[in-house]
């Protein structure tokens, strides 16, 4: 059994979940137990300026302890840095150590944090392709792991609400708004044309539109409670982006959940977004307001085209991003690391398809 100890962000880090928590079960199955420690004051500082030494003093004080207990574990795992944008602990965890890397974090304070702890690491695991290329320069030693959705949670589901009623469907935090800003006057255009559809927005705080009518768009607070079932009742998903290095460096996993939902997508087609459309007919790549407008105004006329897409969309989750596919290649992943033996072949469905690719193999992908 290899001896895991993961760091996470704790209860305000958003990719803790997906690419750690959910993994700690099927990963014991596969001869990897994986302790996660995560930070109880939490990855980011407060919005108050005079809280932040305070917070950070806590946050250091708090791991310590943990830190001084990898000694006890075969590998130290790092779900971003310990202390936003800084480097603090991480060089005193036991090696071997793995870097795992959902988003561009690089743009953020001039970046040396993240090229620093890069080459701290032994390993560093991308969640896509232009992660893994930027990533490279710092630790040739880079694999290419997306974000896992558990469709054993996430699944299609009998509507809940009337089937008549059209819901275009977005998810996300706040700071995300201003991508759905971006592409207002194209849903101002869609709610005029369908009198009848709602925009629901799940969010920690309500957006505000300039431009929508009031009574067509719906908040409703986040809970991981009703996540499941609000994106069940959509009958589109949507993930708008623009063409920044910090879009490039998402990992698409709203629309990966949408698509588990068996919902078909609107989505910019940027970074990974692209490289998800391009397995299958799951929606449609909007890249101006005037084909964001005709692919929602498609798919809200046309039942029969949004029920086939999101079967493709489905299918093409469980083949390639779930957690029963994913688990086997992180624990192979983790193994290779630690310089074990790999793991049986048929523990691995679809080894060499995402596991420890270089990302100088791996194409960035590019709006189509």
């Amino acid at each position: 059994m290899l001896r895991v100890i993961a760091y996470t962000g704790g209860h305000n880090a958003p990719s803790r979940v997906p690419r750690v928590q959910q993994y700690i079960t099927p990963l014991k199955a596969l001869g990897v137990e994986m302790l996660e420690c995560p930070s109880r004051v939490g990855l980011y500082p407060p919005r108050e300026l005079w809280r932040r030494p305070f917070w950070g003093l806590q946050n250091l004080a708090e791991r310590l302890p943990d830190v001084l207990r990898s000694r006890r574990y075969d590998l130290s795992f790092f779900q971003r840095e310990m202390l936003s944008t800084m480097v603090t602990w991480e060089p005193f965890a036991k090696r071997p150590r793995v870097f795992d890397v959902d988003d561009a974090i690089w743009i953020n304070r001039g970046g040396r944090f993240a090229r620093r702890l890069a080459k701290l690491c032994d390993h560093v695991i991308c969640g896509n392709c232009f992660l893994a290329e930027e990533f490279s320069k710092w630790n040739p030693r880079v694999s290419i792991l997306p974000t896992p959705v558990d469709t054993h949670e996430f699944h299609p589901g009998a509507r809940a609400c009337d089937p008549q009623r059209t819901i275009i469907g977005w998810m996300g935090l706040s700071s995300g708004f201003r991508f759905l800003y971006g592409v207002e006057s194209a849903l101002r255009q869609v709610l005029r044309l369908h009198p009848g559809a709602t925009l629901r927005i799940i969010s920690n705080e309500p957006p505000s539109f300039q431009e929508l009518p009031q009574g067509q768009v719906e908040f409703i607070r986040w809970t991981r409670e009703e996540q499941v079932r609000l994106i069940q009742e959509m009958t589109i998903g949507i993930m708008p982006l623009d063409n920044s290095i910090e879009s490039r460096g998402k990992c698409s996993f709203k629309m990966l959940l949408y698509m588990a939902c068996g919902l078909p997508v609107v989505v910019s087609p940027i970074g990974m977004n692209a490289e998800v459309l391009r397995k299958g007919e799951v929606g449609f790549g909007a890249s101006s307001l005037e084909e964001w407008v005709s692919a929602l105004d498609d798919l809200i006329r046309d039942a029969e085209k949004r029920l086939g897409m999101g079967k493709i969309a489905r299918k093409i989750i469980k083949d390639h991003y779930s957690v029963d596919i994913l688990a086997p290649q992180l624990a192979a992943t983790l193994h290779a690391v630690i310089g074990t033996a790999a793991l049986p072949a048929k523990l691995l469905p679809n080894a060499g398809q995402n596991f420890t690719q270089e990302s100088s193999s791996q194409p960035v992908s590019s709006p189509r």
